[in-house]
């Protein structure tokens, strides 16, 4: 139960919700539980046992249940009195429907309390896991897969609300419920509440059994609904490969795998849910059978202090300790499938974060000198990815990283940013350790342009000013214009408000790249890094955004990871890299005349 009340606790503050709710549902109660005992005095003038032959006091107010049971019989035995039987009947048949509608009215309303605080649960599950997925390290989502962070945020989001959130209910009011019961029955009849309370453990027992089932089942389930959602995501996101290979019947084969596996886990799951709540009825009509043949046995014999009417109300009010019972059985099955959806969620929210901002990080906002890797490692689980780096980087400059693939130059790249930590050695910004500058400055330093253009389902304007909430149109439209993205925005037949779809797919790769360098125009950063971002492209798209790139690159600090090496060959500083180790580095002449990697490079892109 750690994890459900864990869950509850984003319910937080409270007083916000609580103390309206306990009152309303003692009050729903209270009213609910006077329904029932009303019935004595009904049955008892149905069947004519009602004999007053004295005028009653009309007590003294008191906040006790003593009180209002006398309260309710000295007007019950005035209206007896002067009217009558049929007097008699209608008082208590009106202060029933008085009862009732109380008891629902209050209900109603400790409902809606309780509606507010599950839709503000979920609300803050859900903003908890996206704020917790936005700020976790890039190689987090390395190692997990999308579908299982997908079925985070809505299936499991889904399961707690459904199952855990909407439980409170049963969980908070049912044992009331059940508490006032058992209360009434005590006054009416110790020895036989005694009796009943003897037998009731017997289906919670059965209950707790399916329940461990259930729990265990529902986690299996949740894993692999999240694999499934994985083979979803990858096979939308790979469909032109799909159809290229012919591999549609590999992929479906492979979902309906999954498929059915899912299939058959929620089929048994399901069976045990559905099991719970016959078994709790069964076993509960089974005990109420006893107290009837117990109980009747004992007015029958005149062995019991109850009379018929009194028995009749008393077998009534034990039946309907069933109700509360039953749903708490119910829930109980159903919270052990929110629970394992609750686990999942603490999974990703319990996740440490492993790029963290020190204390009274240090603000920067502009490069004066250089960037410098000084002695720097990385190591990415077993395997080592840079060795012992040191480079410098002056301001201003433009510097261009090659190699093979493998080679370790997108990982220089990505640890500028802080996208991972350096395992040892320390990377500076004019002299101060980038761990020590405050993340937002950090990133709001660089501009990022990818081989991938990443772009978002949103219009042209929203693409550019991503991130820029201050940016107007005209800004927009200027860095458009340098990065030669204007020329085919304008040809749209909405402009700069037209959506382009699916992380872009309504544009050419040319257009995308473009988009993706105006962004980083509007970004005004004085670091730049350009990671194989023509690579991709034909000839005349790569000519444009060689062209946008060069006008970006003006008065910047540049990073460039280039294959195609006729991109940097005017770089003022050519960076060789093999196997995570720095191996040559110096102008485009310099190292062709060393005759060494770089011109085995060169040659073998026919270079001149």
């Amino acid at each position: 139960m750690k994890i459900y009340f864990k869950l509850l606790s984003f319910a937080k503050p409270f007083n916000r919700f609580v103390p309206k709710y306990i009152i309303l549902a003692v009050l729903a109660v209270i009213f609910g539980l006077a329904n029932f005992t009303l019935l004595i005095p009904l049955l008892n003038v149905i069947f004519e046992k009602v004999s007053l032959t004295t005028v009653l006091i009309k007590p003294s107010f008191a906040l006790n249940l003593t009180y209002f049971k006398e309260i309710f019989n000295y007007y019950f035995a005035d209206i007896f009195n002067r009217y009558g039987q049929i007097g008699a009947l209608q008082f208590v048949c009106a202060v029933i429907v008085l009862s009732v509608f109380l008891a629902n009215l209050f209900k109603y309303w400790s409902q809606r309390v309780l509606t507010s605080m599950r839709t503000y649960v979920v609300q803050n599950i859900r903003a908890a896991l996206f704020m917790k997925i936005t700020s976790l390290h890039v190689g987090y989502f390395h190692s997990q897969r999308k579908g299982d962070l997908m079925s985070s945020l809505s299936n499991d989001v889904n399961e707690v609300e459904n199952s855990v959130v909407s439980s409170v209910q049963v969980i908070f009011r049912e044992p009331l419920m059940i508490i006032g019961y058992i209360v009434l029955l005590f006054s009416m009849s110790v020895k036989l509440t005694l009796f009943t309370l003897l037998v009731l453990p017997i289906s919670g027992g059965v209950i707790a059994w399916i329940s461990r089932k259930l729990r265990k089942e529902a986690e299996l389930g949740q894993s692999l609904l999240g694999e499934m959602l994985s083979i979803i995501e990858e096979t939308i996101s790979g469909i032109r490969i799909i159809k290229a290979f012919n591999a549609q019947t590999y992929v479906r084969e492979k979902f309906n795998h999954q498929n059915n596996k899912y299939r058959s886990v929620l089929k048994s799951m399901w069976n045990k849910r559905e099991l719970a709540s016959p078994i709790s009825e069964f076993l509960g009509i089974g005990i109420v059978v006893l107290v009837i043949l117990y109980g009747g046995k004992l007015v029958l014999q005149n062995q019991s202090e109850l009379n018929a009417s009194e028995f009749i109300t008393y077998i009534i009010l034990y039946s309907q300790i069933l109700i509360p019972a039953k749903n708490i059985s119910t829930a109980i099955t159903n919270i052990q499938r929110g629970i394992a959806s609750g686990a999942r969620i603490f999974s990703v929210l319990e996740t440490e974060v492993e790029i963290k901002e020190v204390q009274n990080a240090i603000e920067k906002t502009n490069l004066k000198t250089a960037i410098e890797f000084r002695d720097v490692n990385f190591q990415y689980a077993e395997a080592k990815v840079l060795d012992q780096i040191n480079l410098t980087v002056e301001a201003g400059k433009m510097i261009a990283l090659v190699g093979q693939s493998g080679a370790g130059k997108s990982t220089m790249a990505d640890l500028l940013p802080r996208f991972y930590d350096v395992t040892s050695g320390q990377i500076l910004l004019d002299g101060i350790d980038i761990k020590q500058i405050k993340l937002q400055d950090l990133n709001q330093l660089m501009g990022i342009v990818t081989q991938e253009s990443i772009l978002f389902n949103d219009t042209i304007f929203n693409n550019i000013a991503f991130g820029n909430q201050y940016a107007t149109r005209a800004d927009v439209i200027a860095a458009a214009k340098i990065a030669n993205a204007d020329e085919f925005i304008v040809k749209l037949a909405d402009g700069y408000d037209t959506n382009i779809g699916d992380r872009g797919s309504k544009l050419s790769g040319g257009q995308k790249q473009r988009l993706s360098i105006a962004r980083a125009v509007l970004k005004n950063p004085p670091i730049l890094i350009l990671d194989e971002a023509t690579s991709a492209l034909d000839t005349e798209s790569e000519k444009l955004v060689q062209d946008a790139i060069q006008k970006l690159m003006q008065n910047r600090t540049s990073i460039v990871i280039a294959h195609r090496l006729s991109t940097i060959q005017h770089a003022d500083l050519i960076v060789v890299m093999q196997d995570g180790k720095i191996i040559e580095k110096g102008k485009h002449n310099e190292l062709i005349s060393l005759n060494g990697t770089y011109k085995k490079l060169t040659e073998m892109q026919s270079f001149q």
